[in-house]
């Protein structure tokens, strides 16, 4: 089993690179994880210019037969349990490569949510793209735990 997180912008503050790296550390027990970080366009040419500039980024990352889940305000909530089963769900038909895209500050251009199989979220809030990528880790690492009836605080 493949995860990508694939991301816009750089991680920034080392308590977010720890949080990051121990959900790594963690994950690697029940998949290959990764995370691909592609440069943020400065405002300067626009929203819309500089959304363009990411998603193309974004693309170049997404291979053939990825199944590509992104994070969108819009997307569909789930419980960590029902997060669980539909990850298990997915593996169980053969979509063993999936890549988690989050956009920056901006969100994301229509390219990238054209392709996407699937649009999840997390809250009708807003969050830091470099938080959402902690908790978006650890609701994965928590998901395989949820799988294989492990035990994981509540």
């Amino acid at each position: 089993m493949n995860i990508t997180l694939i991301c816009v912008g750089k991680i920034k503050e080392d308590f977010f690179r720890d949080a990051l790296s121990e959900y790594s550390k963690r994950l690697s027990s029940y998949c290959s994880f990764n995370i691909i970080e592609v440069d943020d366009e400065p405002d300067s040419s626009g929203v819309t210019g500089a959304l363009k500039k990411e998603a193309d980024r974004i693309l170049k990352n997404i291979r053939a037969g990825m199944y590509v889940i992104t994070l969108e305000i819009k997307g569909k909530k789930f419980t960590s349990e029902g997060f669980s089963d539909k990850l298990s769900d997915l593996f169980l038909n053969g979509k063993s490569d999936i890549a988690f895209v989050i956009g920056g500050s901006n969100g994301l251009d229509k390219s990238v949510t054209d392709i996407s199989d699937m649009a999840i979220s997390f809250s009708d809030m807003t969050f830091p793209h470099q938080l959402m990528r902690v908790i978006l880790s650890e609701q994965i690492y928590r998901a395989f735990r949820i799988m294989r009836n492990e035990p994981y605080h509540k």
